[in-house]
């Protein structure tokens, strides 16, 4: 069997070396690149992303990461987000009071975390959907590394609706309030918590993500 070709997106943020290593670790032939033809190429894209979503869109920008991700998804090409490149999927992110402009995949904005401590940094168990492929042999029990304070905590279009984008499967999570911990929706992927540190269990996830890529 072929390895799957994946690009880690270079824009200035992210734990590029960390996502490579576990990524090539399950399999996978990477490469972390700004370069637009070998992202828009791939058979997977990943997103990293840590610090402020201001700053972290800023550079998506810069490298025409809105418009990679958007031609990906409109031919089924599948991308993983990872941290704060899961919340600029969302439409708007809002730190110390000034909001920022995301992507819009996803409706919705990524606020801060009403909880007594920030950031959540550590371990912390999620509540997966029935059917989730990125969640596929992973126990209820097992732990994922977060580290944040921002978080989508609404899916804005609701569980019930048949848009496509409200049949996203949704996983959950909870530190003071509850949060968006991943989201499958169609070919966009994407996970609040870092696989790539999240050992054994995190290289489980990536593994059956990239066992979906062709």
């Amino acid at each position: 069997m072929s390895r799957p070709s994946v690009t880690v997106l270079d824009y200035g943020s992210g734990n590029l070396r960390s996502a490579q290593r576990a990524l090539e670790h399950v399999g996978a032939q990477v490469t972390v690149t700004a370069d637009r033809s070998a992202a828009a190429e791939c058979d997977g894209l990943v997103v990293p992303g840590v610090g402020a979503f201001a700053a972290c869109m800023e550079g998506f920008e810069q490298v025409g990461g809105p418009q990679i991700v958007g031609r990906r998804l409109a031919g089924g090409r599948p991308v993983l987000g990872i941290c704060v490149g899961m919340q600029i999927m969302f439409a708007r992110g809002v730190e110390f009071g000034v909001e920022a402009d995301g992507c819009g995949e996803w409706p919705g904005a990524v606020t801060r975390l009403d909880a007594p401590v920030l950031p959540h940094m550590g371990w912390n168990t999620v509540q997966a959907p029935d059917g989730s492929v990125l969640f596929d042999g992973i126990g209820a029990d097992e732990r994922f590394y977060f580290v944040h304070s921002y978080a989508a905590q609404n899916w804005e279009l609701g569980e019930d609706s048949s848009s496509p984008i409200a049949a996203a499967k949704l996983t959950w999570a909870t530190h003071g309030s509850r949060f968006l911990a991943a989201v499958e929706n169609g070919a966009l992927s994407a996970t609040q918590f870092h696989p790539e540190k999240s050992g054994d269990v995190g290289l489980a996830l990536l593994a059956n993500w990239c066992g979906g890529l062709s």
